[in-house]
């Protein structure tokens, strides 16, 4: 390590722990709906229904690097950040990855929202399905099953921007690991909030998500 460079932790464990239970729970959710598992199915969408929840929440008052006003930029600066050669180094993600994350939380609303409206039309409905007519629950079906595709296709762009980065020097794969970059420059660290201020929040989020929605569910398991 070259004596300008310093390691600093950018990376909460709670910020972590998301981001990795996420990647695990939209795996499940695609394999429970692709072999028709529709209860479990139901149950891994209210636990990332409970994880997003956290993320919003965290996003407002958590750590500094994972706070939106910490990465959500004017269009401007994005456009600057992408013309820049070299690109300029950050603490936390960078311009574009800061949109990045906007959109995926976003299509993610998105796809837990159509699901709570939804219907396999045999065994499974989702518990807002009697709110609507059965046109409208079909439409939010057909957006539920196909704003899937565009998760998908979401994540495969993040993956491939993740291999660009770690090929150009920039690992931020293992940061997300260990929660540690290497940082070319002085700069100070940033604030991160305890852990168990993250915990106290997914404690009430998950309570109300399991009196709302999850004991139904699992008690017909």
């Amino acid at each position: 390590m070259s004596i300008e460079q310093q390691k600093i932790k950018v990376w909460d464990f709670p910020t972590r722990f998301f981001h990795w239970a996420m990647v695990l729970l939209l795996g499940g959710l695609w394999w429970t709906a692709d072999v028709g598992e529709m209860q479990w199915h139901q149950v891994l969408a209210y636990v990332l229904m409970g994880l997003i929840g956290f993320r919003l929440i965290w996003g407002l008052v958590g750590s500094e690097t994972s706070q939106f006003r910490h990465f959500v930029v004017l269009p401007k600066q994005v456009i600057s950040y992408v013309k820049a050669q070299p690109k300029p180094s950050t603490l936390g993600h960078n311009p574009l990855g800061g949109y990045m994350v906007v959109v995926l939380l976003s299509i993610l609303v998105l796809q837990l929202t159509t699901g709570l409206f939804a219907t396999d039309e045999i065994f499974t409905e989702g518990p807002l399905m009697y709110l609507v007519s059965s046109d409208i629950a079909g439409w939010l079906t057909w957006l539920h099953k196909t704003n899937f595709n565009l998760i998908l296709a979401l994540a495969a762009l993040h993956i491939i921007a993740v291999i660009v980065h770690v090929f150009k020097g920039d690992n931020i794969l293992k940061a997300m690991f260990s929660g540690y970059k290497q940082i070319n420059k002085q700069v100070t660290s940033p604030t991160l909030r305890s852990p168990w201020m993250a915990l106290v929040i997914v404690f009430v989020i998950f309570a109300c998500i399991w009196w709302l929605l999850l004991e139904p569910v699992v008690s017909y398991l």
